[in-house]
């Protein structure tokens, strides 16, 4: 039998999410207030409070959704959004450009004005609030639910918890947008419930732009049914033409089947799933969280289905919520089926998977007899289907085990130790040098065998964080790693301690004349991350006054300031326009308060004081120069 800790897998994890989003009032309570919607509020949305949580919910008759019409049209965000969802998009300028549905976001703004002054007047009210929706409501309330996210860390206001629980939502962005929201550590922010044949959330996988009547047809005739809230479903789409289900039916189904089974799958669609999605099924709830197998998922769970329950699933989430809130009261067991409780974990999590997902039973009767093409079509799938489900379910889990990953991490973290003590060691020898020239300076000017060591070094280290940063991006690691202490300690250390060698190298080598300055154009993206984990860290901790210098310059962007202040007195020697000349001399009286600040509170290490200094030798020019602006 294998240990716990070796077999915490991300199928046992993600039924134990399922299990707690239907034991608990949340899932019912948000499909509530998404019937009233649907109901009561056509065009608009609702906003309830219920105990601390505050629901809003979109209803899912928006006629102006756009669904329709641009079909498949993507819009790049920082094109529409006015700045809206900065934090998304602004470490992505090397990436493709995030983008969202065109429709979704023009639907979007036309409610914001709105909704910003009625969450406004919820801040302090309520602990929690849960974005949701029915339909194209589900994908405002992601849209909503993201600038809600966007705009609490913008403004670094009072915490609140928030959640997104969208009802068969179309999808709403590419595959930029899934992993910009995985860097923001946002992805268990959105639960998606599907339901198993549900055509909507599985529509913008297909190239469906020669089939828009139909499209407007079937969400015509989706309005008119949640307009009525005790509408029996069941039968109700054999009021449609039989041609017009199977039409996109066939279409959706053969565009989901070619990009289940790429093996590039997300340069193959223009839109990909985020978050976690939640299938429901008569046997219960299966919660998944890697994109492929969401993907092929959506395509074993409605290949088993038939046009008709593809269009009336879309409108049985009340039944479904209800029947897994009930049978998730009830154990589950493995000897309903004979087979006994396997003896690995991570087997066991997985059957336990494909039980709720209601893939594995082949006997089951398939469809009705006017499906029966269907089923001919599809005999070898049904079959086959549980060993599909299964290899579907086990690429899920990519040794996604969070809490033993970083334990693994911070083994690797004692073996660079040394990398680090012999940069510190250079930085003492250059202290205490007769030269006067002190750390910065000794790397940048010199090209001794000793720099070359703490060059190596230095690129090792750099290594080992760009890792880091890359498996927390993929959620490889536990969803509270950048606020842990020993994790955000030793990345400032880090940080405060080699990035001044990095932009000694990037002036060393002349890159500030190919590129620009190091702070606009040559800063890696790792220190931008480390300075938003301390920013967070750091708003929890009481300053003090120092008493001496410190061991190293707290603000690891010091050196890039003289050396762009450097330049400024460069320049301002041979300007002769007057107003270029006042702009430039504010800069430097400017940095000179910076920098005097930073000294007065002891906030710099001894050597920027050091007679040969970059700084030494740039306030000595300064002083110089500041009595002839004075005449």
């Amino acid at each position: 039998m294998e240990t716990g800790t070796s077999c915490q897998t991300n199928f046992e994890s993600s039924e134990m999410l399922a299990t707690f989003l239907a034991s608990t009032p949340l899932l019912e309570e948000a499909w509530k207030v998404c019937s009233i919607a649907n109901t009561c509020f056509p065009d608009s949305y609702l906003v309830q409070q219920i105990g601390t949580v505050a629901y809003v919910a979109f209803s899912g008759r928006q006629v102006d959704s756009g669904l329709e019409q641009s079909c498949r049209n993507l819009l790049p965000l920082d094109a529409a959004d006015a700045g809206l969802f900065a934090p998304l998009y602004r470490h992505s300028q090397a990436e493709e450009p995030i983008k969202v549905h065109h429709g979704m976001l023009k639907l979007f703004l036309s409610f914001y004005s709105g909704l910003r002054i009625q969450v406004a007047a919820l801040v302090g009210k309520v602990k929690s609030i849960v974005m949701t929706g029915h339909s194209m409501g589900g994908t405002a309330a992601s849209l909503s639910a993201l600038w809600l996210l966007c705009h609490l860390q913008s403004s670094m206001s009072s915490p609140m918890s928030v959640l997104c629980v969208t009802f068969g939502s179309p999808l709403l962005g590419n595959g930029a947008l899934h992993r910009s929201i995985l860097r923001e550590r946002w992805g268990g922010n959105f639960c998606h419930i599907v339901s198993k044949h549900d055509i909507v959330p599985r529509l913008l996988f297909a190239e469906i732009t020669n089939h828009v009547p139909t499209i407007q047809t079937l969400l015509h005739f989706w309005h008119r049914c949640m307009s009525s809230p005790n509408v029996i479903v069941d039968g109700l789409s054999s009021q449609l033409p039989h041609d017009l289900n199977t039409n996109v039916f066939q279409c959706v189904l053969k565009d989901l089947e070619m990009l289940a089974h790429a093996k590039d799958a997300p340069a193959e669609s223009l839109f990909w799933p985020f978050g976690s999605y939640v299938f429901c099924s008569l046997e219960g709830a299966i919660c998944v969280e890697n994109a492929a197998s969401v993907i092929q998922l959506m395509y074993l769970m409605m290949a088993m289905g038939s046009p008709s329950c593809c269009i009336e699933d879309h409108l049985m989430y009340g039944d479904s919520v209800g029947k897994v809130s009930k049978q998730f009261l009830n154990a589950k067991s493995f000897h309903e089926t004979g087979d006994g409780l396997p003896d690995s974990s991570f087997e066991a999590g997985v059957a336990l998977a494909l039980q709720s997902s209601d893939l594995t039973d082949v006997d089951k009767e398939p469809v009705q007899v006017e499906d029966l093409w269907l089923a001919m079509q599809n005999y070898n799938l049904r079959k086959n289907v549980a060993i599909m489900a299964k290899e579907c379910l086990q690429k899920g889990q990519n040794d996604h085990r969070p809490n033993l990953t970083a334990a693994n991490l911070a083994i690797r973290l004692s073996k660079i130790v040394p990398y680090r003590a012999e940069i510190e060691w250079y930085k003492d020898c250059c202290d205490g040098a007769d030269d006067q020239m002190g750390y910065y300076d000794s790397f940048k000017r010199k090209a001794s065998r000793r720099e070359a060591r703490v060059n190596m070094n230095r690129h090792k280290l750099a290594s080992f964080w760009n890792s880091v940063i890359h498996m927390l991006e993929n959620n490889e690691l536990p969803h509270d790693f950048d606020r842990r202490d020993k994790w955000v300690f030793a990345s400032l250390s880090y940080k405060l301690l080699v990035e001044p060698l990095d932009i000694a190298d990037y002036y060393r080598t002349g890159m500030h004349r190919e590129r620009g300055h190091y702070i606009e154009n040559g800063r890696q993206r790792r220190y931008e991350v480390f300075d938003k984990w301390w920013r967070i860290r750091s708003s929890q901790v009481e300053e003090k006054k120092r008493s001496k210098f410190a061991s190293v310059t707290q603000d690891s962007l010091f050196w890039a300031k003289v050396e762009e202040a450097g330049e400024w007195l460069d320049e301002v020697r041979n300007e002769r326009d007057v107003t270029k000349i006042n702009l430039l001399w504010h800069k430097l009286d400017m940095f000179e308060k910076y920098a005097m600040e930073l000294i007065e509170n002891k906030e710099v290490s001894k050597d920027v004081m050091f007679k040969n200094s970059s700084f030494s030798r740039w306030m000595e020019e300064w002083k110089e120069l500041k009595p002839q602006f004075h005449c």
